[in-house]
């Protein structure tokens, strides 16, 4: 399954550096058609999250899993230059967390993530762009647990992001959007104070959506 929604993406974006090569989309030079310095991109998608998940101690022990959830996500993308804007996401989803002595329960997660980009072809109707950047995640209203006890994670991390995707206009100010990130999250669990080890998330994150340019 994460195998096939990668190769769905890559094609996706693929498909939109194809296109900006193509004169039929290229709109240079027309002020009305792309990005330029000073735009604010306002996105939102539907996305797909696939944890990766990797554990250690008693949690390999146990073979703990993270379940796929679908939320929506909302963006905010400035653009300091033609080519580049920094991008705030903003998404929160909810995971059920699995082993083989049984469903563990559920935990949220919120992971604001902020992302500096580069916007391929930034005049023309089809933009391509890339980005990397950090996420600081919390997690929040756990139900964990294990025997009738609590399981305690720690609350928040940090880590990388990395991100591709196409921008494909479709009016003077709307356009669709194709995304993929990676991110990477972690949490250390504990039970009666005893360190079960550490969950690593570190989800692929396929949306798809719309967006406005103003």
């Amino acid at each position: 399954m994460n195998r096939k929604i990668r190769s769905i993406a890559a094609a996706l974006c693929a498909a939109g550096l194809a296109l900006t090569g193509s004169h039929a989309f290229a709109a240079h030079g027309d002020p009305a058609s792309g990005i330029h310095a000073g735009d604010v991109l306002v996105r939102l998608r539907a996305i797909t999250i696939v944890p990766q998940v990797r554990t250690s101690d008693t949690l390999s022990a146990l073979n703990v899993g993270v379940n796929n959830a679908t939320v929506p996500e909302l963006d905010f993308t400035y653009m300091i230059l033609d080519n580049v804007g920094v991008e705030l996401i903003l998404a929160t989803s909810r995971h059920q967390v699995t082993s083989n002595i049984g469903d563990l329960g559920g935990v949220n997660v919120l992971p604001p993530t902020l992302l500096l980009q580069y916007h391929f072809n930034h005049q023309g109707q089809v933009r391509p762009y890339v980005g990397a950047g950090v996420n600081y995640t919390y997690f929040y209203n756990d139900g964990l647990h294990a025997g009738g006890q609590q399981i305690a994670v720690k609350r928040s991390s940090f880590g990388p992001a990395l991100q591709m995707g196409v921008d494909v206009q479709l009016t003077k100010s709307v356009f669709a959007n194709v995304d993929v990130k990676k991110v990477w999250m972690k949490t250390d669990a504990s039970l009666n104070g005893a360190s079960l080890g550490t969950l690593h998330i570190d989800p692929l994150i396929v949306g798809v959506g719309v967006g406005m340019k103003f």
